[in-house]
């Protein structure tokens, strides 16, 4: 049965988030709101967690997660970035963008694209989910929460409760979010590339 944690959305309760984030290192799986949709996320190095997060989201492993981090300097850690791409991503961070790059060494190969050695990053620009991030201290790996044989991601955490509480350790409750996925970039090439044009304004990044 999942936990459900109904925290205020401008100044979340501190004690509640703590008991999120024990269920997370504990292996488990929670649904978390961000500045797009809820999100699915687990730790970076559990596998039995990623197992369980892209089962329950119904992917594979040629599906792109992405990593949450807490800023631009923990995001660099994660990927390979020059400096164009940097003002780039400097130009639309915090906010609901996913970019995919070049995973770097500190990225678990079992969770980076199988082929391209590739991850999805980005910066959320979202106070309870910032306040998660910035508890456990290390990036969340993590998948929009679509709901199997739907298009637009999940929204509402009750309804989530009702859907997965036998499928997930848990549910971060602050407030509806956005029911529209990240506009997500492909840096890897010479020119960025849209992938996918969600909630994040493309003009932004000046294309």
């Amino acid at each position: 049965m999942a936990q459900y944690f109904e925290v205020h959305p401008e100044n979340p309760q501190v004690r509640l988030l703590k008991q999120a984030v024990a269920l997370l290192e504990k292996g488990g799986v929670i649904a978390v709101p961000t500045d797009s949709s809820y999100a699915l996320v687990c730790q970076i190095d559990d596998k039995a967690a990623a197992d369980n997060l892209r089962r329950i989201r119904g992917v594979d492993e040629k599906h792109h997660l992405t990593l949450l981090c807490r800023d631009l300097s923990e995001l660099a850690a994660y990927a390979r970035v020059d400096n164009r791409q940097y003002r780039l991503l400097k130009s639309a961070t915090p906010g609901p963008f996913t970019f995919i790059l070049e995973a770097s060494k500190e990225v678990p190969r079992r969770v980076s694209h199988p082929s391209r050695k590739t991850i999805g990053l980005r910066v959320p620009d979202h106070k309870t989910l910032q306040a998660l991030l910035e508890l456990h201290a290390t990036p969340f790996l993590a998948t929009t929460l679509i709901a199997e044989g739907e298009i637009h991601p999940m929204n509402d955490a009750q309804e989530i409760r009702d859907r997965y509480e036998r499928l997930i350790a848990g549910v971060v409750d602050a407030g509806a979010c956005a029911q529209e996925p990240t506009t997500v970039v492909d840096l890897t090439d010479n020119e960025p590339q849209i992938i996918r044009q969600g909630r994040g304004d493309i003009s932004l990044l000046g294309l």
